[in-house]
C-alpha cells in the first residue's frame, strides 16, 4: 500500500483559474490542469523570490518535493507558450493556511498581508 500523500500548505486560492493564449486560433488549444500546489510553488519561487528551501518550509513539505512540483508546473506553463495550450488551476493535495497561521507570519501571500480574513481548510474531495 503506498504512503498517503502529505498535504501542502497553500496561502490562498488564485483569483484567476484559467490562463492561455488570446486571439485567432485560441479555440483549438488543449487544456492542461495545474494543481493548486503547483501554482503555489510558482507563486512562491518565481513571484515572491523564495528559494526552494524557503518554499518547502512555507508549504510544509521536503525541498525535493517542492523541486518536483515546481518542475511539473514549469512544464505545464511552457505548454502555453510553445503549444498554445490553456491551463486551468484546480485540485491537488493542499490545505489553506488558517487565519492564526497568517497572523503568526506563516505564508507570504501578498493579498492577505495586513488584512483580516477568515480562512478555512479545504479537503481535496471538496475540490472535485
Amino acid at each position: 500500500m503506498p504512503r498517503p500523500r502529505k498535504w501542502r500548505k497553500v496561502c490562498c486560492l488564485p483569483e484567476w483559474r484559467v490562463f492561455g493564449p488570446v486571439g485567432p486560433g485560441k479555440g483549438r488549444a488543449n487544456m492542461q490542469v495545474m494543481t493548486v500546489d503547483e501554482y503555489e510553488t510558482i507563486r512562491l519561487i518565481d513571484y515572491e523570490g523564495m528559494t526552494q528551501e524557503e518554499c518547502a518550509i512555507s508549504m510544509n513539505v521536503a525541498r525535493t518535493t517542492v523541486q518536483r512540483i515546481y518542475n511539473d508546473a514549469r512544464k505545464k506553463i511552457s505548454a502555453i507558450f510553445v503549444d498554445g495550450d490553456l491551463i486551468r488551476i484546480e485540485g491537488g493535495d493542499y490545505k489553506l493556511f488558517t487565519e492564526i497561521e497568517h497572523q503568526q507570519g506563516y505564508g507570504s501571500c501578498r493579498r492577505h498581508r495586513g488584512q483580516n480574513r477568515n480562512y478555512i481548510e479545504i479537503d481535496d474531495e471538496e475540490n472535485d
